[in-house]
């Protein structure tokens, strides 16, 4: 037993500020010994504070080492808190501004304790946004408000942000996110023509600020900027630029306390990784049920396999014909047609040769012409971890596809040119299919057939008749719709045909269907889900921008912007990152190794990136909604 003289000199003062939400910040002391556990020095401090309120949101925060005390039954010692020790009883969750894709902002309470992959997830739910593990907090560089500030100086009158506040006011300070914002045990149901949700799920909102009227705000589509707004946002203009954006990707396995974020802070929620699960409007049958249009949104080619070899065999059984195009499903199929083939090189004009071309598995082997097609080909070309690039004019009746083939010491680069537009849509999906090394076997190698088509036909210009009377009757300003490097080339009066046109292509679609075409159209262009860094390379006396995407690495020239070499993840073995040095070393098939160190960001955030896009990959459709949060954390957290 001690006396009390022996715990008097056992024992120390603690100094902790104490942060209640309007009110002034106060000191308070306490005498406490190395063997008190956290939860005992934050009862003393509710205790001596001497105020009713409910304290269980409070928790303690180390100013020094940067880092939250949430292990409440850790001791002083084992945390290794002295008497210098500066600490904080402050609330976890804080209010936060998020700027959304549709450049509307929100206001809502947010955990500053828990790690950012966690409060993502919380936020997501907040906003009804599903596959929260897609989408990551970014910080926006100086750059990105620099305009927008400048106008402010110069403004007369303050301006105003237009901010839909979701904090359930007046609530008693530090309660966390109102848990009826969501359930997790119901899927959120929406109208499959407004993509607003059902009036059953209005009813988990209850009375959360997120009623009717605000809800509609963030699930309707908004209308375009004003050319004012526009000329106000930030719009790289190069890789670099885009490269020096990409380094505000917060750390997901740090919270938002440990990363510096203050409260009130404006952030931007982004989709982080452009490997969308499950975009099908066939994906929730309840949301199809509510639309009198269910027949729109399905397609004959993609009948389920399933059923349609049981049809058939039941065809054969009762003596009849089944459909030859499931009867031998072992065969690979193959191409076979005249193409027309350009290798580029220095001093030469761009000249085609016609050959004949055998596209088979993953190869395309081209020959002189079709009576030598048992023979040697000319060449044959592995199209495995390829990039792959349309060239395309539809105006013009031009088919190209560009074929980037990865070799020892750069890229191969081969320009092919079809005749058509139904040769181009079969050769470019069996040509995107090869270089994630599948063939036309796989199931989904007519779909993409019926895309490429579809995206053709969106690109036709084939509403003449209609584009005279509708540009009369519009009242649009092109200049919102398309980049200032598209509007620089062209004029007023033109942009404004090429929107009509394109409109007219998806004028007589269902909402859903539309916005479905368009992410297609999207996904097919070349740069679409590319991740820029600037970073240099092992060995290299230069300056490359690393390209990041959902299943390759590329390293691109930055001045020119031309890919040099491509790594696909499939051939990927292992990473890993030297911390002292901070630089990123990566193993693939073949005895292929790199290193890089980057310029542009920590790589932390390269790190996390191909990790995360590997965790992503791990999604299957037979998994329940639940995310393995450990392993995205052991993929992409490293050892700092």
């Amino acid at each position: 037993m001690l006396s009390s003289s022996d715990f008097a000199s056992a024992s120390w003062e603690l100094v902790v500020r104490v942060e209640r939400p309007n009110e002034e910040e106060k000191e308070v002391t306490l005498r406490v010994s190395g063997d008190l556990h956290i939860g005992g020095v934050m009862l003393k401090l509710v205790e001596q504070i001497n105020i009713s309120q409910d304290w269980s949101d409070f928790a303690l925060w180390w100013e020094q080492k940067h880092c939250w005390l949430l292990k409440t039954h850790w001791t002083l010692d084992k945390c290794g808190v002295q008497a210098d020790a500066k600490l904080l009883f402050t609330p976890q969750h804080k209010m936060l501004r998020l700027r959304l894709p549709n450049l509307k902002t929100v206001r809502l309470r947010v955990s500053f304790s828990a790690v950012v992959f966690r409060a993502v997830g919380d936020i997501c739910r907040a906003l009804n946004i599903r596959r929260a593990e897609e989408l990551s907090l970014l910080k926006p560089s100086d750059e990105y408000f620099k305009k927008k500030k400048k106008r402010e100086k110069n403004s007369k009158e303050p301006i105003i942000e237009d901010i839909l506040n979701l904090e359930v006011s007046p609530t008693i300070s530090g309660s966390p996110v109102n848990p009826g914002l969501y359930s997790k045990t119901m899927t959120p149901m929406y109208d499959p023509i407004s993509g607003t949700p059902a009036s059953s799920t209005m009813t988990w909102f209850s009375d959360s600020p997120l009623t009717e009227q605000n809800c509609s705000i963030l699930a309707f589509s908004q209308p375009p900027q004003s050319p004012e707004v526009l000329a106000d946002m930030y719009q790289p203009r190069s890789l670099i630029d885009k490269a020096k954006l990409n380094a505000g990707w917060l750390d997901s396995s740090r919270s938002l306390m440990e990363q510096g974020i203050q409260e009130d802070e404006q952030l931007l929620l982004r989709f982080k990784y452009y490997t969308f699960f499950d975009l099908n409007p066939k994906y929730h049958i309840s949301k199809l049920s509510l639309s009198t249009e269910t027949q729109d949104f399905t397609n004959e080619s993609e009948i389920d396999e399933v059923e349609a070899a049981l049809s058939n065999l039941e065809v054969t059984l009762e003596g009849g014909k089944a459909d030859s195009a499931l009867e031998d499903i072992t065969d690979i199929p193959k191409l076979a047609d005249n193409l027309k083939l350009f290798r580029p090189k220095k001093l030469i004009l761009k000249a085609f040769k016609q050959y004949w071309f055998v596209f088979k598995d993953t190869s395309i082997a081209y020959f002189k012409n079709k009576e030598l097609e048992q023979g040697e080909p000319v060449e044959k070309l592995n199209l495995r971890g390829c990039e792959v690039v349309p060239d395309v004019n539809v105006a013009g009746r031009k088919f190209g596809i560009k074929l980037l083939i990865p070799i020892a010491d750069g890229m191969n680069e081969v320009y092919l040119r079809c005749d058509h537009e139904t040769q181009y849509a079969q050769w470019m999906a069996a040509c995107i299919l090869a270089s994630k090394g599948k063939t036309m076997a796989d199931s989904s190698y007519q779909p993409e057939v019926l895309n490429i088509l579809s995206f053709l036909r969106m690109k036709n210009r084939n509403a003449a008749s209609l584009m005279a009377s509708g540009l009369e009757n519009m009242d649009m300003n092109p200049e919102c719709f398309v980049s200032p490097r598209c509007a620089k080339k062209h004029k007023s009066k033109q942009l404004a045909a090429r929107i009509l046109e394109a409109h007219q292509n998806v004028a007589q679609m269902p909402l859903v269907e539309a916005k479905l075409q368009f992410i297609q159209a999207w996904q097919s262009l070349p740069e679409f889900g590319l991740t820029y860094y600037l970073v240099r390379f092992k060995g290299s006396k230069k300056d490359d921008i690393l390209g990041v995407s959902y299943n390759r690495l590329i390293r691109i020239d930055a001045n020119s912007g031309i890919p040099i070499t491509t790594w696909r993840f499939t051939n990927m073995k292992q990473w890993n990152v030297n911390w002292e040095i901070r630089q990123v070393a990566i193993e693939f098939d073949q005895n292929v190794s790199i290193a890089f160190t980057c310029l542009s960001a920590d790589c932390k955030i390269v790190h996390e990136y191909i990790g995360g896009y590997i965790f992503l990959s791990t999604r299957s459709k037979d998994q329940n909604e639940s995310l393995d949060e450990d392993l995205f954390h052991k993929l992409t957290g490293g050892q700092e």
